[in-house]
């Protein structure tokens, strides 16, 4: 099948490269020329595991390209996806105006049925928007699908390969057989291809991420109570999690959530709840919460060395939002150096992906080290804001010689409270007790 993917972010790329690889001719566009040119000689704009190899057998073998030129991109295309960005505005609300705008480029051009499909997370009401928008300006058949991603970064190929199901909203029996042919080869295992119709499609995936948004934020609540009754989020979790109606994902606590989905998502969902003039009660407490929990470990370093953090020294592993990725929209650990360095410290940061990233935004506000031990070189104290495998397992005699003093500020809980006794050091997490 000859497909059209409009955009080449995580989504758009990812898409475009999976469908190539079970044999389909795919077709990506992009209006940044330079970002066009990378991927035409093999360079890939992204970090995703796993991602380069089918990028690379993909394009040697000619099923996967990419283009500035929209019209020639869709000319033989029977299947359209807008991998577009929809970032959240002031109030919450997502802007449209990059899908609405490709979808009025379309009717100018498109000569023949097609199937567009809104690919990008948009709001309820948006595929009647798009219809809307392509119709202003062809007036030939067409269908209109929404077809919500649920990729996770870092594991984003196996999730678009090996999916858990995939939803399809349409109310079009002759887009309905395509998609379903499309993705018989990646449910060849019988997970479900779910159709349904377009609204319900589109509010399915607000309500997947603000779900999974609620329950890292119950745990970080939990964690919270758990720090002043004396309690162990450890033991708590692992007590609630073998319980199959709640299930043990997503109940690890830490320094909240981060990314391109939860926050947009959350923010989305309790806008366009507004809209329609209900109050999402839960979802406004789950943003409050998130929010505060980012710096949590603040007051716990401020505390430590006596509210006076101006001249002290900080090692900071993890930059990303979560590991296997280098994305830091969002990420916590963002915020945590804001808020040193407003307070007189200076940091120097490690991350295996993503610390260009940070550099780009934050510039000489910090240092960056070439590895994670060299990162700890007469440090105060290490902060811990991703929980990156190789950071699981440390040498703790290489983190105690190169500290001024053994002390480990963790928002990941990756270490053991009877391993970080025996070593001697100070040590602060996440609802579990403070080692010293």
């Amino acid at each position: 099948m000859k497909i059209a993917v409009i955009g080449t972010g995580y989504v758009g790329l990812v898409s475009g490269t999976c469908f190539a690889e079970t044999g389909n001719h795919v077709t990506c566009v992009d209006i940044d020329e330079n970002k066009v040119n990378s991927l035409r000689s093999g360079k890939i704009t992204i970090y995703e595991p796993g991602l380069e190899k089918l990028f690379e057998r993909n394009l040697k073998e000619g099923r996967l390209h990419f283009t500035t030129d929209i019209e020639d991109a869709i000319k033989e295309a029977k299947i359209i996806f807008l991998a577009l960005p929809t970032p959240p505005g002031e109030d919450g609300s997502a802007d449209l105006s990059y899908v609405l705008g490709v979808a009025e480029h379309l009717g100018k051009i498109m000569t023949e049925y097609k199937v567009i499909v809104d690919k990008s997370t948009v709001p309820v009401g948006t595929a009647q928007k798009v219809h809307n928008a392509v119709a202003a300006n062809y007036f030939g058949e067409f269908d209109i699908v929404s077809n919500p991603e649920f990729l996770r970064e870092g594991v984003a190929v196996d999730d678009f390969m090996k999916p858990d199901r995939v939803v399809v909203g349409c109310s079009s029996e002759r887009a309905e057989k395509l998609m379903h042919e499309l993705y018989a080869p990646f449910v060849r295992q019988g997970n479900p291809v779910i159709f349904m119709d377009e609204k319900s499609a589109e509010l399915t995936k607000y309500a997947a991420n603000s779900f999974l948004a609620t329950k890292i934020t119950f745990m970080n609540e939990i964690a919270r109570v758990c720090e002043l009754v004396g309690a162990d989020v450890d033991k708590v979790r692992k007590g609630i999690g073998t319980d199959t109606r709640i299930g043990n994902r997503f109940l690890f606590p830490g320094i909240g959530y981060g990314g391109s989905c939860f926050p947009k998502d959350v923010k989305a969902l309790v806008r366009s709840s507004a809209e329609v003039d209900y109050d999402f009660k839960i979802l406004n407490a789950v943003e409050e919460v998130n929010e505060s929990q980012k710096t949590f470990l603040i007051p716990k370093v401020k505390t430590h060395f006596a509210e006076d953090l101006s001249g002290k020294h900080f090692a900071l592993w993890g930059l990303a939002f979560k590991p296997n990725t280098d994305d830091i929209r969002e990420a916590p650990a963002l915020y945590l150096i804001d808020e040193l360095v407003a307070a007189g410290a200076t940091v120097t940061a490690f991350d295996p992906e993503a610390m260009a990233n940070v550099k780009g935004v934050v510039g000489d506000k910090i240092s960056f080290a070439e590895d994670m031990y060299t990162c700890l070189e007469s440090a105060d104290a290490l902060i811990i804001a991703t929980e990156w495998s190789e950071f699981r397992n440390p040498n703790f005699e290489r983190i105690a010689n190169a500290l001024k003093n053994k002390t480990v500020f963790d928002g990941r809980n990756l270490f053991n409270l009877n391993k970080m006794t025996e070593q001697g050091f100070t040590y602060y997490s996440i609802g579990r007790e403070t080692i010293k």
